[in-house]
């Protein structure tokens, strides 16, 4: 994840504290000023840094924080508290009109941000709750531009509307508020042209649609990958066109991350959806308090929760629930589970927003590759194989080994690996029903 080297840092650094027991004022400061140093590391804008310091350092050092039993702890609480006002608070939802009227989105930003796929996922979003999105595109200048929306149109079964690179943006979105009315989309959003850098001519062209269209919403793309560019980016395009909110992407990449802490405190505009990856699914909403326990290395269990709920089919897990207390799993249970966990994303970020996790998985190389080979195992049995693991003689195993291309030393040890879940889980399967607590969150199992 971006802030992996914050993360790193602030854990150490507040592991002195808490190692420490009592605290006194001289503690606290040289603590913040290495916390200070990690945030300017992680390309925060100064002035945020600063800030944010400086209110931090004035609530931990009151008689009430030194005086505590546990005073690093009590540090700690205060820094998470702070961080979430710094990342916005509060959840800020994407405000819609009414589904029997009609919402225009206007996306912009520079060229290389990912606006176009990130248009695409938004749209796919916004359907899987039951509107009826339509992708407009108005970049006529980047090649390729109109072809890439519709190819991610089509992946996310979205409409898109063109009329070519001959015409007017304005007269394009014009035209698509028409066809939108007369065929019942209810979300117009508008893929705007993006340029390498800011310039005239791009931000004349966008406040020209702003000025004859009604817009409701102005959605501004950036880069988490470009730092402070990002936040100035938002800034200038806050200044010329009045922003009602930023999407961050490629938060997922080989980044500091400073933009996230960095964009609502300069702008005033909240983040609504940051981009971890490549799938639909990766553009998660934001959340201020999530982020925070990610960025402290606290975990993120309820997004892990929501991503686990994407797809969450209620009565298979109570058939998933009865079979493991009856220890009747077959390989179709465990293949079941392993496709669930690859719809949730990498073992890496699965197990990075378990608490405490990620700590103990630093220099751990996990091979998401493994499941494929386990995937090519379980598809080389029969069906009978698959519902009845008894049958797996020498023969047959040498038969799967053979089908799925790996030694049979491999699948020895997954029918192994299987036995041992299935006896783990039988043991846990009292514990198994708490997830319901949690809408039916089941963990996979197997891993």
């Amino acid at each position: 994840m971006a802030f992996e080297n914050l993360s790193d840092k602030l854990q150490n650094i507040f592991k002195g504290l808490k190692g420490k027991g009592r605290l006194n004022e001289a503690d606290v400061k040289n603590a913040l000023k290495e916390v200070k140093m990690a945030l300017l590391e992680a390309d925060v804008n100064f002035k945020v840094v600063k800030n944010f310091i400086n209110t931090i350092q004035e609530r931990a050092v009151g008689q009430d924080v030194l005086n505590s039993l546990t005073p690093g702890q009590m540090v700690i609480k205060i820094v998470n508290e702070e961080m979430v006002k710094l990342l916005g608070e509060q959840t800020v939802e994407l405000v819609l009109k009414p589904a029997s009227e009609i919402t225009v989105l206007m996306m912009c930003g520079l060229q290389g941000a990912g606006k176009t796929t990130t248009v695409a996922k938004l749209a796919g979003k916004l359907k899987s709750k039951g509107r009826k999105p339509l992708l407009v595109a108005c970049d006529i200048y980047r090649p390729a531009a109109i072809e890439q929306l519709q190819i991610n149109g089509d992946k996310q079964g979205v409409s898109v509307f063109s009329m070519g690179d001959k015409h007017k943006p304005l007269n394009i979105a014009k035209a698509a508020m028409e066809h939108a009315a007369k065929n019942g989309y209810n979300v117009v959003i508008l893929d705007t042209a993006g340029r390498l850098h800011i310039d005239e001519a791009m931000m004349e062209e966008l406040q020209e649609i702003k000025a004859n269209i009604t817009v409701h919403q102005t959605l501004l793309v950036v880069d988490a990958m470009t730092g402070q560019d990002a936040v100035n980016v938002s800034e200038m395009f806050n200044e010329k066109l009045t922003i009602d909110g930023v999407i961050l992407t490629k938060l997922d990449g080989d980044t500091r991350g400073g933009a996230a802490l960095s964009i609502r405190a300069v702008t005033g505009k909240p983040i609504l959806y940051v981009g971890m990856g490549e799938k639909l699914a990766d553009l998660e909403q934001f959340y201020p308090d999530r982020m925070a326990s990610r960025i402290l290395g606290m975990g993120d269990i309820l997004t892990l929760i929501d991503k686990a709920q994407v797809d969450f089919d209620e009565n298979k897990a109570r058939e998933l629930e009865k079979k493991i207390k009856k220890a009747e799993l077959d390989f179709n249970d465990f293949l079941e589970q392993m496709q669930q966990m690859k719809k949730m994303g990498g073992m890496a970020d699965i197990l990075g927003m378990i608490p405490g996790m990620g700590k103990q998985l630093k220099g751990v190389e996990i091979d998401d590759n493994a499941l494929s080979s386990t995937e090519a195992i379980i598809y080389s049995m029969t069906k009978a194989e698959r519902s009845n693991p008894d049958l797996l003689n020498p023969s047959r195993k040498k038969r799967i080994a053979a089908g799925a291309g790996v030694n049979i030393s491999e699948v020895n040890a997954l029918v192994k690996q299987f036995e041992q879940t299935k006896k783990m889980m039988k043991q846990f399967s009292g514990m198994m029903g708490k997830g319901k607590k949690h809408g039916g969150f089941k963990m996979p199992f197997g891993f």
